[in-house]
């Protein structure tokens, strides 16, 4: 057998996917019940009148009239829709077969619309405001479930992806507002982000320290350095310090006037541009080149791709590093194209969501990245659904984004592999 036949045997199948999934009656369940609550809410709370969704806005060259349509009788219909959906998946489970992949997300777009068609009687849906919203929130979270996926491909599990967000953010913020330039900010950015990550591939490669502990530290380290230096260096001079410059708008040509998509998608700044590339650029390397092929062999079997000549830790930390420097542009999009300014703590979080979705999306670019839209979508939904009057609790809306992820991993996502050796310490001669 030659080193590349030992290699394909020991890495992932080439489209990522670990196998044929298994018939499990756990998605049909959790659509029945989804499906059950959409028909409670219609039967004992019944909302008269009509919904609007506004498809377009004043400043799109190609406007869409606004979709109204009765409140009630919407929300029987999309819920007759989740029903026979359910159905589907369960006759696919009852005959032996997974549901089709395509059962799951249209179920979940039938059950957004039957919530807001029901939620927002009476008055008006932004779509492109709602997308658009959704869109950036989840772009810190797609860059670093990218830095996630990269790491654990190769067999370190990145714990400290919230610290290199943050350095990130702080860093860009600062070197962007001293030059005058945020695309040096953005660059500063990177090579904070992968400064923060060879610090965890250096303990962790080179001196077996654990990798969840050394994640731990690294992000209580610049969670407590970029807060100190705000509190004493850009809170006091934020006119020299933390003024950055926010990085325009973009408009594609022809792809920036279609409706609905052209404002949420091709409208954007450099960041989100560079996000689509990073995301598509990652699945290509992993899945259709040698190098991608090496990486997930180091994750996968360090023994046997040691064996056949590839330096198993010097590709941890190369691509550890790479890792951090994508998910430092992704702290970058915080203060140069969201906020515009460093704030303490300002990620919030956004570091463990990210890992988070990396697990929800089974270690693969693709899936990984529409978790993270998907969190930030139901992020999203819950502040329109503040916004037009939603009767629903105060308290359900705030547990929202998290009870859906929960449903999401524990009803449809069940139980995923990690690559075998991520998180193993390796202790060979390359």
């Amino acid at each position: 057998m030659t080193p590349t036949q030992l290699l394909r045997s020991l890495a992932p199948r080439r489209d990522g996917r670990a196998g044929t999934a298994a018939a499990s009656w756990r998605t049909p369940v959790t659509m029945a019940v989804l499906t059950l609550a959409a028909a409670l809410a219609a039967a004992l709370g019944p909302r008269t009148g009509t919904t609007s969704f506004r498809l377009s806005e004043p400043t799109d060259v190609l406007a869409l009239p606004t979709a109204t349509v009765p409140t009630q009788a919407a929300t029987v219909a999309l819920t007759l829709v989740m029903a026979a959906l359910c159905a589907a998946a369960a006759l696919r489970v009852r005959a032996g077969r997974p549901p089709a992949r395509a059962l799951a997300p249209a179920f979940g777009t039938a059950f957004v619309l039957a919530l807001l068609t029901w939620a927002a009687a009476g008055a008006t849906v932004p779509v492109v405001g709602l997308l658009g919203g959704a869109l950036a929130l989840s772009i810190p979270l797609v860059f670093g479930a990218m830095g996630g996926v990269l790491s654990e491909r190769v067999g370190v599990v990145n714990v400290a992806i919230e610290g290199q967000l943050l350095a990130g953010a702080c860093v860009s913020a600062v070197v962007a507002t001293v030059t005058g330039q945020p695309l040096v900010g953005l660059v500063a950015a990177v090579v904070a982000g992968a400064l923060v990550a060879t610090v965890l591939a250096v303990f962790s490669v080179r001196y077996l320290v654990d990798q969840v502990i050394v994640g731990i530290v690294l992000n209580v380290l610049v969670t407590g350095l970029t807060g100190f230096f705000y509190s004493t260096a850009l809170a006091p001079d934020a006119a020299r310090l933390n003024s950055p410059a926010r990085l325009p708008q973009i408009a594609l040509p022809v792809l920036g006037d279609l409706p609905v998509v052209g404002p949420v998608l091709f409208r954007q700044t450099v960041v989100v541009y560079a996000m689509y590339v990073v995301v598509a650029v990652v699945w290509v390397v992993l899945f259709r080149t040698r190098q991608g092929l090496r990486i997930r062999a180091v994750g996968e079997h360090p023994e046997a791709a040691d064996t056949v000549g590839i330096d198993v830790r010097a590709t941890r930390v190369r691509v550890v590093a790479l890792a951090g420097a994508v998910a430092g542009l992704g702290g970058a999009y915080f203060t140069l194209g969201s906020v515009g300014g460093f704030g303490k703590d300002m990620t919030a979080g956004a570091g463990f969501i990210a890992l988070a979705a990396v697990i929800l999306g089974g270690w693969h670019p693709l899936r990984a990245a529409a978790a993270a839209l998907l969190f930030g979508f139901v992020s999203n939904l819950q502040n329109v659904l503040g916004i037009v009057g939603s009767p629903l609790p105060s308290e359900l809306m705030l547990m929202l984004p998290y009870l859906v992820t929960v449903l999401a991993v524990a009803g449809v996502v069940g139980k995923v592999r990690a690559p075998a050796a991520s998180g193993t310490a390796y202790e060979g001669a390359s």
